[in-house]
């Protein structure tokens, strides 16, 4: 008698339930990232490219992005190291970079934030932008654009 195999639950073990994204770690040998031990992978010289993985339940391309990732790692050898949040770690990291869509890539050089690639892309796509931010120097991380203001200035002529 042969079973069909259930989807996982919301909330399930991201990794025990998508062998996909077991791979990432198994397999491709990348570190799984936390809020234990973030600061000491961002503190390692060098680039780092960091995958911020959503539910797949809640989020599909989750799982494009973790067959995409190897990939880009081979396009680019030995540019850059690789550390991917899951769920709960990636969306208590998220405010930190400033991106809007899952899943997202976040490049860094010497722990200093360099740029983003949020949502899923074509693969000229991913292939140029990671070329760019890999030429590119640190930045400030994005924000929520809140404008702020001290008491005595004038709004500008662009407020809306």
């Amino acid at each position: 008698m042969s079973s069909i195999a259930m989807a996982p639950q919301p909330g399930a073990d991201l990794v025990a339930s998508y062998p996909l994204v077991a791979q990432l770690f198994t397999r491709h040998g990348y570190a799984e990232l936390s809020a234990s031990n973030l600061d000491a992978f961002l503190a390692q010289p060098g680039r780092a490219l960091l995958a911020f993985l959503e539910d797949p339940l809640r989020i599909k391309e989750t799982l494009d992005l973790a067959v995409i990732l190897p990939q880009l790692e081979r396009a680019f050898p030995a540019r850059f190291r690789v550390g991917v949040l899951l769920p709960e770690a990636a969306r208590q990291q998220q405010l930190r970079y400033g991106f809007n869509r899952w899943p997202a890539l976040v490049m860094l050089a010497d722990g200093q934030y360099v740029g983003a690639v949020d949502g899923l892309r074509n693969w000229d796509d991913y292939l140029a932008q990671i070329e760019a931010l890999l030429a590119s120097g640190p930045s400030r991380p994005p924000t929520v654009g809140i404008a702020v203001r001290g008491a005595g200035d004038a709004p500008s002529a662009c407020a809306g």
